[in-house]
């Protein structure tokens, strides 16, 4: 069972994950976190700890998927830290056990989009247009409802998985 798409995907998730677990961790060193997972960045959108829950549903989703279970995402209802966290470290104890071949990626997988709607996408696609950019935009969201705080968050915090790749040029 070849896997090297799988596991880029899963490497992707993870060291989102990590990512989050961060951002949230630099906001607990300067805010009382308890109060600030009612925090949103618009009367209309859902808070911080709504943020976290719908950040893991997405690679939790996709874990529960590969392993043909029914998708159970988590309530928006996150009203501690320990939750928020404890939502984090099993979502990456799922995708750490997604043990599909890269042949799951050629099924085609249905997404409800809310009452009486939805749209089907191979596999593939599913994760490049639908999971990867929901993932990315509820641990912004979380990110600027920090920031909007005064967690003293930056787009290093944001962009830390690229650390291991970055070089300095010799004299700078």
């Amino acid at each position: 069972m070849s896997r090297p798409e799988i596991e880029e995907i899963q490497r992707i998730f993870l060291s989102r994950l990590d990512t989050l677990s961060h951002i949230l961790d630099v906001g607990a060193n300067s805010l009382d976190l308890g109060q600030a997972m009612q925090a949103r960045l618009a009367p209309d959108m859902l808070p911080l700890g709504a943020q976290i829950a719908f950040a893991c549903n997405q690679p939790r989703g996709f874990s529960q998927w590969c392993a043909g279970q029914p998708i159970e995402n988590l309530l928006p209802e996150v009203t501690s830290v320990a939750q928020a966290r404890a939502h984090i470290a099993d979502t990456k104890a799922r995708v750490q056990a997604i043990s599909a071949g890269d042949d799951k990626l050629d099924e085609v997988k249905r997404i409800g989009l809310g009452p009486g709607r939805y749209c089907e996408l191979p596999a593939r696609q599913y994760v490049s247009d639908y999971l990867l950019p929901n993932l990315y935009f509820h641990i912004t969201t979380t990110y600027a409802i920090l920031r909007m705080l005064g967690a003293p968050v930056g787009k290093s915090d944001y962009m830390r998985f690229l650390a291991p790749h970055v070089r300095s040029e010799p004299g700078a």
